[in-house]
């Protein structure tokens, strides 16, 4: 079990219909900002923000401020309805990674992107609306859809000697986000690692990707790791 610093996190942080909910990459990104101290006084965007909840905590862990960017208008009213009842300042804001660009540079880049694997039938998958929006999880093929262009934008999002904190699964190839990231000319590593059972989204797409060799046959676990970048 992690040490979160928010109190009862899936309660006290809800997605509304139609948006992604705190999961266990939520709370592992969370854990990473809380042992590193990245964002204790710094101004800090979360890209992808769903919820709220990332920015949520940057803004407890006392982030000077904080800027949220979605592409969804659900995920940015729910963040700000979020971040008002747990009494912390976050601006969250309708955009891309691109939009944040245009915002930046920022001391410290945070996200829970879609870096799910995604087989050419997923619209043929049955999974519960409850779940979240398909749009949170799908990253095309590889699952690199938005983690390519994020890392290799990291070194435009970034201040001189900024950090940015990314989680994403094994099965969107770890290392590749370490070599875009080191190509862009920042040091990077895993900070944390955290192997769970799959859940509904793996679970509707683990045929698929045992047939294509991406998942040995029978293993229903996937590890999830928070990569640490900084600007040298």
């Amino acid at each position: 079990m992690l040490t979160i610093l928010l109190p009862d996190l899936e309660s006290s942080v809800a997605a509304a219909a139609g948006v992604y909910a705190p999961q266990h990459d939520s709370q592992l990104l969370i854990e990473a900002m809380t042992v590193t101290g990245a964002v204790t006084g710094r101004r800090v965007v979360d890209l992808c923000t769903g919820s709220g909840v990332i920015a949520i905590a940057a803004a407890q862990l006392g982030a000077r401020h904080v800027t949220a960017f979605d592409i969804c208008p659900k995920a940015v009213r729910c963040a700000t309805r979020n971040a008002a009842d747990a009494g912390v300042d976050v601006d969250a804001r309708l955009g891309t990674w691109g939009d944040a660009l245009s915002s930046g540079p920022f001391d410290v880049v945070v996200s829970n992107p879609p870096y799910v694997p995604t087989s050419p039938d997923a619209h043929l998958e049955a999974i519960q609306a409850e779940v979240g929006p398909a749009t949170a999880w799908n990253a095309g093929l590889d699952g690199r859809q938005v983690l390519n262009p994020l890392c290799d934008s990291a070194a435009e999002l970034l201040t001189d000697s900024g950090t940015m904190l990314i989680v994403q699964s094994e099965f969107s190839d770890t290392e590749q986000s370490l070599r875009r990231l080191r190509s862009a000319g920042l040091g990077a590593e895993v900070v944390l690692r955290q192997l769970i059972p799959f859940g509904p989204v793996l679970n509707a797409r683990a045929e698929w990707m045992e047939n294509i060799g991406m998942l040995p046959a029978g293993r229903r676990e996937e590890e999830i790791v928070v990569i640490q970048a900084t600007k040298r």
